[in-house]
């Protein structure tokens, strides 16, 4: 490979030409199972059908059909993202492809952006992140677990081919870490084009983010239940600093389609999170009251959450 390619590969993360040794290939077998192989000379790949043998692969074309001793035949194919994204090595569960394109379209991520993801998880949405911004942007990763923010390197790089330039992964707390860049030798995270949470209290960073996200910047959280969700809206909408919230839930069906049996698929991936956004007002501004009225009881006597603390809060109640 050279030097050009490998730094296209650094980028983008796709590989292109004879398949090498260390990195990694989807097989496929006739039931449609997929296998992910991480190639190594001399290497094999044992089913219950016979190996495989890794020679057979490395230094040929992708997209090419090998079978095993047993007589199983298996399509090889490099792993697009979200192949990667549901294959790879994980200590902690990954956004999932329908909800990392969402993100992606949500946050409006581009070319040069500067984004802000807190936690980094196994990494499989900073995979896409970091493709989205390319060369020029700037992907900042904050994981609190050690064994976390380990398994989240290995994968970003096993899949770019090497730490990609625009990304820093940094080992704490998202709030805790903003908060020690105020000393006076500190440099700052300033300027933040977006930020996208994925963690147990996405709310507990909204002012920190607030003062270092532009105005008519993307907030987005990734969460996993509605009292989060609910909990998220309210201390956006408390805040008074972004726009209304938008919440919303993908949910992606696959279809079987042979002859006339034409039908949904029985494995449809149902809930796995919450989309929440909302964009930053400039300062000294606030978003124009949406006019609704609450449904009764709302915010009746149970109610506990931020709004509950403020005059608008108590007016609504009931």
């Amino acid at each position: 490979m050279t030097t050009q390619e490998e730094a296209a590969v650094t980028l983008s993360g796709v590989r292109i030409g004879p398949l090498q040794a260390g990195e990694r290939v989807t097989l496929t077998d006739p039931k449609n199972r997929r296998h992910s192989v991480l190639l190594v000379e001399g290497g094999t790949f044992h089913t219950t059908k016979g190996g495989v043998s890794h020679d057979e692969l490395i230094g040929g074309p992708e997209g090419v059909v090998v079978t095993s001793v047993g007589g199983t035949a298996y399509l090889a194919l490099r792993p697009l993202l979200n192949e990667f994204t549901v294959t790879m090595p994980r200590q902690a569960a990954v956004v999932y492809p329908k909800d990392a394109a969402q993100i992606l379209m949500a946050c409006d991520i581009f070319p040069g952006a500067r984004v802000v993801e807190a936690g980094a998880g196994s990494g499989a949405l900073t995979c896409s992140l970091l493709r989205a911004v390319g060369p020029t942007g700037r992907v900042r990763s904050y994981e609190r677990r050690e064994e976390f923010a380990a398994q989240a390197r290995r994968n970003v790089e096993s899949f770019f081919g090497a730490a990609p330039p625009a990304w820093e992964l940094t080992l704490g707390d998202l709030v805790e870490s903003l908060q020690a860049e105020t000393g006076p030798d500190a440099e700052p995270e300033t300027d933040i084009d977006r930020v996208v949470l994925d963690m147990l209290a996405p709310w507990e960073c909204v002012d920190a983010l607030a003062e270092r996200l532009v105005p008519g910047g993307v907030l987005l959280a990734y969460v996993a239940t509605t009292t989060q969700l609910a909990r998220t809206v309210e201390t956006l909408r408390v805040h008074g600093g972004f726009t209304e919230p938008e919440a919303s839930e993908t949910l992606l069906r696959a279809w079987h389609a042979e002859g006339l049996a034409v039908r949904p698929r029985h494995d449809m991936v149902g809930h796995t999170g919450f989309l929440v956004s909302a964009r930053r007002m400039a300062p000294g501004f606030r978003a124009p009251a949406r006019k609704r009225r609450p449904a009764p009881g709302a915010y009746g006597e149970d109610y506990t959450g931020p709004r509950a603390a403020t005059p608008e809060g108590g007016s609504a109640r009931g």
